[in-house]
């Protein structure tokens, strides 16, 4: 029996000089990626997506089908045996017998390590709850390498849902691994950063501030990440409506940023960022976007095995 590949749960299973190894790769991808065409030819990918997603399960989606492999799986549970009482385990065990690789998305925490222990092919985290989600970390890294050309000496603010946002969380400590980053986070008390986070960060000295103003904290940023307050996270509805529009990022608030600051948000935005925003050249989410359609084509070639020579700081 051959040895199971790699899988990517968490940010911090690739290393430093892996992760820029990836975006490189991506970088190579962007620029010529007729030359990737064919570089899953015959290999097939698994999407099995137990919760709502739009940019997430097309990205993999298209970036699968853009290297020449093929796509199969569902984003309705209620159509699998998932409904009959099946396992994850199990799934994980039964769907690996018929693919190259999985991509798993599911509302509880913890579920994609516990799959990809189960599976016989690598298991790609498209998200597990408030938990983690490694591939936006690694869209949001491709974005700031190529806007500001470094991962390095960067302040970087995070607005809105410290509390449950997965990419923040799975940002935030990615980023703790470079060297001379400091970290701005901005929200109400009831949604501030979870200590899991502040503890990792308190551990390796890294530097940050807590506020609940967003105008006064934007001057010294480089980065601006922002978030939806999730509904799909409250038990409350009415907490929900009391916070979903504490905070919304406009024109006239931006005159307080910095020219070069990026403006970075992982969508679907509801109402924090006003639509005039669009049209300032600090805002690049849309960008974003279209990165993490390379970087998952990177991702989907290394796990399976695909071979280049990559300098990761060429």
């Amino acid at each position: 029996m051959l040895k199971k590949r790699r899988s990517l749960i968490d940010p911090g299973d690739f290393t430093v000089d892996e992760l820029y190894s990836l975006l490189k790769l991506a970088d190579n991808i962007l620029k010529q990626p007729e030359k990737y065409s064919h570089a899953c030819d015959g290999k097939l990918m698994a999407s099995l997506f137990y919760e709502p997603s739009t940019r997430t399960k097309f990205s993999f989606d298209a970036a699968m089908n853009r290297l020449g492999g093929r796509v199969l799986g569902f984003a309705d549970p209620s159509t699998t045996s998932a409904a009959k009482g099946e396992t994850l385990a199990d799934s994980a065990k039964i769907v690996s017998q018929y693919v190259d690789l999985i991509v798993l998305r599911h509302p509880k925490e913890g579920t994609a390590l516990h799959f990809s222990r189960h599976a016989d092919c690598p298991v790609i985290n498209a998200g597990d709850g408030g938990h983690q989600h490694p591939t936006q970390t690694l869209t949001d890294l491709l974005t700031i390498k190529s806007y500001k050309n470094r991962l390095t000496d960067l302040k970087i603010g995070l607005c809105g849902d410290l509390k449950f946002g997965r990419t923040i969380h799975s940002l935030v400590t990615c980023m703790s691994r470079f060297e001379n980053i400091s970290f701005v986070f901005i929200s109400p008390d009831e949604l501030k950063m979870p200590s899991y986070v502040t503890d990792i960060l308190d551990e390796k000295g890294i530097p940050y501030t807590e506020t609940d103003d967003l105008e006064s904290s934007m001057a010294d940023l480089d980065v601006l990440y922002m978030s939806r307050v999730q509904r799909e996270r409250f038990v409350s509805e009415e907490e929900y409506e009391r916070l979903k529009d504490v905070y919304i990022l406009t024109n006239e608030k931006l005159k307080y940023a910095k020219d070069d600051m990026i403006i970075l948000h992982p969508l679907p935005r509801v109402n924090e960022i006003s639509p005039e925003v669009d049209k300032d050249p600090r805002a690049v989410y849309f960008h974003q976007a279209r990165y993490g359609m390379f970087i998952r084509m990177a991702l989907i070639m290394t796990l399976l095995g695909f071979n280049e020579e990559v300098s990761p700081y060429a």
